[in-house]
């Protein structure tokens, strides 16, 4: 490859630099909207022709150059972990569903949960987990299989049932000390996290306040299926193996990869009798084992489009960064800012543009973390809240866009469009709306 082609921008941004996201949103929201249906327009097409079109408005490489740099994107080793991470839910997801684990959380939960409080419940425990472990990617790969499983028994609308899981998880995301949004935007500003967690806690709290007391009216009319099987107790282990380390903070890969083993384990061990339970027909442990092993390659086969939709999307988003779309929508945003509110509303409209055009949110604090700092300092802005706004505000835009990871390996799991869970994410929107509040209002007042 030509020693002049790199990964830094070498253009001068302007609108023209970020038209390939404007192509994919007309392609595949825009579209999906008119004409009332989300599955129409498949989400990969819309990814490959934005990108097709991404490659072609790019200047000053040859063709070959083009393709180079667009591959740079789609294998940026954040993009590669992610995929990792994708195929190791697959696989435990399905073995899991194989092996009876799903069902027997499922049972588990309707039994533990009144009918009333199985929303709040979900939400809660998604805040909960997602606090823990300080990953929304983590939670929503644990959660979601399970919503799944209870949106199936009783009558729920699976992506509701899936937008709960996708919000709560955004809380902790926002919140946790180990989150990386949050050791990236104080590192960027130079504040104390516990000083950025009272900022954040005050205006995200309500929110979640509010939404949880949304789903506990909503759940006043719901009413599950009566329990008419036993809960098979031993095939909830996996899950509690999967929660558990993942709320101590092991790595979200370890925590699938024991997931998997103790599927595998508990799948074959129940299916030849063993821990007395009843064996099944004509099964023995030979055959348990082919079936974990067949079950695993089905869930890592039925992650394959959201690997490419991944895969295109980095390669897209790259593109347009190496074009100078970032660097220019940061210019045009704060050339014009006046006064605290005008400052404070440019950092979150920075970062959030950022997110869009990175489907990263970590990525976008860190892009833009330094302009802010300088426009804090410019306009005597408090530090911690200006850490508070990059990470809400960042979690806010992850949180709702259809081609974000989380929305991606959520849709994934349950099955459904990325599309259809948008409407439903309570909890991202009613943040958005409290930060937006916090700046109009000047709230907190000591950090404002």
């Amino acid at each position: 490859m030509s020693a002049d082609t790199n990964t830094s921008p070498k253009q001068k941004g302007g609108w023209w630099s970020l038209s390939p996201l404007a192509v994919f949103l007309c392609l595949y929201l825009i579209t999906s909207l008119l004409i009332n249906d989300f599955y129409k327009v498949p989400i990969t097409v819309a990814f490959l022709l934005s990108s097709c079109y991404a490659i072609a408005i790019t200047r000053g490489l040859k063709l070959e150059q083009r393709i180079y740099q667009f591959s740079v994107g789609a294998g940026n080793k954040n993009i590669l972990l992610m995929i990792w991470i994708f195929v190791l839910a697959g696989a435990f997801a399905q073995s899991a569903k194989q092996m009876g684990a799903i069902d027997a959380t499922v049972n588990l939960t309707l039994h533990i949960l009144p009918d009333n409080l199985l929303l709040a419940g979900i939400f809660i425990a998604a805040c909960f987990i997602s606090l823990s472990i300080g990953t929304s990617v983590g939670t929503i790969v644990a959660l979601t299989p399970v919503a799944v499983g209870l949106a199936e028994k009783t009558g729920i609308d699976l992506p509701y049932m899936t937008a709960i899981v996708v919000g709560g998880s955004f809380f902790g995301d926002n919140l946790s000390f180990i989150s990386d949004t949050t050791i990236a935007s104080t590192k960027t500003q130079d504040c104390v996290m516990r000083d950025k967690f009272k900022i954040n806690f005050m205006i995200v709290v309500p929110a979640a306040l509010v939404v949880l007391g949304i789903y506990v009216i909503q759940g006043l009319s719901l009413s599950a299926v009566p329990q008419i099987y036993e809960i098979e107790w031993i095939k909830v282990i996996p899950y509690l193996i999967v929660l558990g380390t993942a709320i101590t903070g092991v790595n979200v890969m370890v925590v699938l990869l024991l997931g998997i083993v103790s599927t595998g384990i508990i799948g074959i061990c129940t299916a030849t009798g063993v821990f007395g339970v009843t064996p099944a027909e004509n099964m023995n442990a030979s055959t348990a084992f082919f079936d974990w092993f067949g079950a695993m390659g089905t869930g890592i086969t039925g992650m394959g489009e959201l690997i490419i939709i991944t895969l295109l999307a980095g390669g897209m988003l790259e593109t347009i960064r190496y074009n100078g779309g970032i660097d220019f929508i940061i210019t045009r945003l704060t050339r014009h800012v006046t006064g605290k509110r005008g400052a404070e509303f440019s950092i979150a409209a920075l970062v959030s543009v950022a997110n869009l055009c990175t489907a990263n949110n970590t990525i976008a604090i860190i892009t833009t973390g330094p302009i802010a700092k300088d426009i804090a300092k410019r306009f005597h802005l408090d530090r911690r809240k200006t850490a508070s706004i990059l990470d809400t505000f960042s979690c806010l835009i992850q949180g709702i866009i259809p081609y974000g990871a989380q929305m991606l390996i959520a849709a994934g799991l349950a099955g459904i469009s990325p599309l259809s869970i948008i409407g439903n994410l309570y909890y991202p929107f009613c943040m958005g709306a409290c930060a937006i509040l916090a700046i109009l209002i000047r709230y907190p007042g000591r950090y404002s």
